[in-house]
């Protein structure tokens, strides 16, 4: 593909900072050497002083994770599959259509194109992801989050025709967050947990988040949100009673604040299924790159900290001035831009996917300049054996899982990879 600003390369920038892409981290790039998703023999650099963790293939196993291409897409930014039916993979494209693998093979005709209500700017504005609530066989309905012409964050509700085909005229905007000066910063992230939908936003653009909007909790950016998407008594949408601020002290939508843009989220079931964890990529400004780890249950009411603080240390560059709250949930792992050449945090998933035995159990994520694949074990309060998996996928925009907890990463130059054992 021809070369061009992409989403997550602005998206580890602010707008108006003096600072290049190849400004956005050090030459401390590790010598390990690492297989790209081009060769054909892609395995993971042995490493002994590793002790074998909770998805560890046991001594003498031989089994290494590979990338197996799925398929060709224009600038995909999501991976999804439909609960209920293993044979489908969504691909969401952000300048704004959904297309549909069934059984392996492309289909032809998008599933949904709403290109002509999304604002694509070849950015960070686009159609950013699908999610689909658990009783989806049944009901049908999904939903989508993008950025619409005017700027603002929207996420409209659909039903499908067919397994493959959308029925465009079902749309219904559950919701509408203005994004009024920044083209910046849009969050783009969904996902259910049980009959609610978590989404995170944003903190609005520019450097140093000016308006302060990620610790005011009268605005909708800079947060992760939880609603039930149904309409109901003429509202298009409802608020848990169990949301934090439901009471007063802020927007009932919130769930958690102090972020600065969580591109992309996911839920852990595996390491502990009697309590969900979250686990947030959220971008940095500068200089570090941070991902969040905690219970579902301790992230209500949580403040991460943005703009007072950026990973662990306070944050003392442009627009900075926002004093240290206190009591904020610190990340579990953050990594300076000298790392690499990293710029921007790709969160990824805890790896449910019992085919891949090396991995079960560990969180996999990756950072959109660097390329690499990495995984950490996750721990309430730090995690550890954060190391290369050995396998790189050129400008990673998302993670994503099927019905059957397959992973898959998609890249900003086209490809979407599945991770398979070899």
């Amino acid at each position: 593909m021809r070369p061009r600003l992409v989403l997550a390369v602005i998206v580890a920038l602010a707008l108006g900072a003096a600072v290049g892409v190849t400004a956005c981290g050090g030459s401390g790039g590790s010598s390990e050497r690492t297989a790209t998703a081009t060769e054909t023999a892609a395995q993971v650099a042995p490493d002994a002083a590793r002790p074998a963790g909770p998805g560890s293939s046991g001594p003498g196993s031989n089994g290494k994770p590979a990338l197996k291409k799925v398929g060709d897409f224009e600038d995909p930014t999501y991976v999804a599959g439909a609960p209920g039916d293993p044979r489908l993979l969504f691909v969401v494209e952000q300048p704004g259509r959904v297309m549909v693998m069934n059984g392996g093979r492309r289909v032809g005709r998008p599933f949904l194109d709403i290109r002509s209500r999304v604002g694509y700017d070849g950015a960070e504005r686009g159609l950013l992801s699908i999610a689909f609530p658990p009783d989806y066989k049944e009901s049908g309905r999904f939903y989508v989050y993008y950025v619409d012409k005017g700027g603002s964050i929207e996420i409209d509700e659909f039903h499908r025709r067919s397994p493959t085909r959308a029925a465009p005229k079902s749309r219904r905007t559950v919701i509408t967050i203005p994004h009024p000066t920044n083209a910046n910063h849009n969050g783009g992230q969904m996902q259910f947990l049980g009959d609610d939908l978590y989404f995170g936003t944003g903190d609005g653009g520019a450097g140093g988040d000016p308006p302060n909007n990620a610790q005011n909790k009268n605005v909708l950016l800079g947060k992760l949100l939880r609603i039930d998407p149904l309409p109901v008594a003429g509202k298009p949408y409802t608020v848990p009673a169990t949301n934090p601020f439901v009471g007063g002290g802020g927007r009932p939508e919130i769930y958690s604040y102090g972020l600065r843009n969580p591109f992309r989220f996911s839920f852990d079931s595996v390491t502990n299924p009697r309590e969900p964890r979250i686990a947030i990529g959220d971008v940095g400004q500068n200089k570090f790159e941070e991902i969040d780890y905690t219970t579902v249950a301790a992230a209500r009411g949580a403040n991460f900290g943005w703009d007072a603080i950026e990973g662990y240390a306070p944050y003392e560059e442009e627009d900075s001035g926002t004093p240290d709250p206190g009591g904020t949930t610190k990340p579990i792992l953050a990594y300076p831009h000298s790392r690499g050449g990293s710029c921007s945090v790709i969160g990824g998933y805890v790896v449910a996917d019992r085919s891949l035995p090396s991995l079960y159990g560990r969180y996999l994520y990756a950072d959109y300049c660097e390329g690499q694949l990495r995984v950490l074990t996750p721990h309430l309060r730090r995690a550890s054996d954060d190391h290369k998996l050995g396998l790189a996928v050129p400008s990673p925009t998302s993670f994503g899982e099927d019905d059957a907890h397959h992973l898959y990463v998609a890249s900003q130059d086209g490809p979407v990879y599945r991770l398979v054992q070899r």
